[in-house]
């Protein structure tokens, strides 16, 4: 089987490059998850590194995660592996750099809120569509309070609305705006990052990022439990994942 994920090196082993390879949906399920954990591990220790940049291949960054992962008896492990690979990413060494073109929604938001600078092509389109489908995002719920303000937060987190890329970059949620957001990313990279030492850089990410590192940690075990001990036991996110699987208006009972 193909893999999900293309990884390479560029700059004389300074930047890592990570790059979605399933078009057109580029989906962040298992094997996305599994792919992109496999590829942090092994550039992790990789002494010359100073950057990492992900992006997409096809239309869209990603339309987001796996609804069949979302039922019941699969929800758990998706979760947990999901979270596992948001904080090696909050948690790398090196400053990560995300592209975005076409639709970021749901799992893939919050795969590119893991990251640092947001850098988005004028056709992307952000949302966290969950709300719809009667559940919610805890990765998101843990991470957009860090990126935009908490009123900006909730709007999307309990709206479920898609905004535009301009109304992304007013808001914080993007850095810049580029017809190729991968080679701003990489030009950004150029007159930032590559000349600095990557020992000092890597104790600079620590320190920047130290709190909230140890406080979405601890966020997304509250979120998990939240999620699998209530919500999932609830008759409406069983009825909107089915709904959406099988091309229907759910029926909520509100319960």
């Amino acid at each position: 089987m193909e893999t999900p994920l293309k990884a390479w090196l560029e700059k004389d082993g300074a930047l890592l490059r990570l790059r979605l390879s399933r078009p057109k949906a580029n989906l962040v399920d298992a094997a996305m998850i599994a792919a992109l954990h496999a590829a942090l591990g092994q550039y992790r220790r990789h002494v010359m590194l100073r950057g990492v940049l992900v992006d997409a291949e096809g239309p869209h960054f990603s339309f987001g995660a796996s609804v069949e992962e979302h039922l019941p008896a699969q929800c758990a492990t998706m979760l947990a592996s999901l979270h596992a690979l948001l904080l090696e990413m909050l948690e790398f060494p090196v400053p990560v750099m995300v592209a975005v073109q076409g639709q970021c929604l749901g799992g893939g938001l919050e795969l590119a809120l893991a990251c640092g600078r947001i850098f988005a092509a004028p056709n992307a389109q952000f949302g966290q569509p969950e709300i719809k489908l009667g559940v919610f995002a805890p990765a998101a719920s843990a991470l957009l309070p860090y990126r935009v303000n908490q009123p900006d937060a909730e709007d999307l987190l309990l709206t479920g609305r898609s905004i535009a890329a301009d109304e992304a970059l007013r808001m914080g949620l993007v850095q810049q705006l580029a017809e190729d957001p991968a080679a701003a990313a990489v030009g950004w990279f150029d007159q930032h990052l590559v000349g600095r030492s990557a020992a000092a850089l890597a104790c600079a990410t620590v320190a920047a990022r130290g709190v909230m590192q140890r406080q979405v940690r601890e966020r997304l075990a509250e979120l998990e439990r939240l999620y699998l001990e209530w919500l999932m036991r609830t008759h409406d996110a069983n009825e909107g994942l089915a709904a959406f699987l099988e091309k229907r208006q759910p029926a909520w009972t509100h319960q």
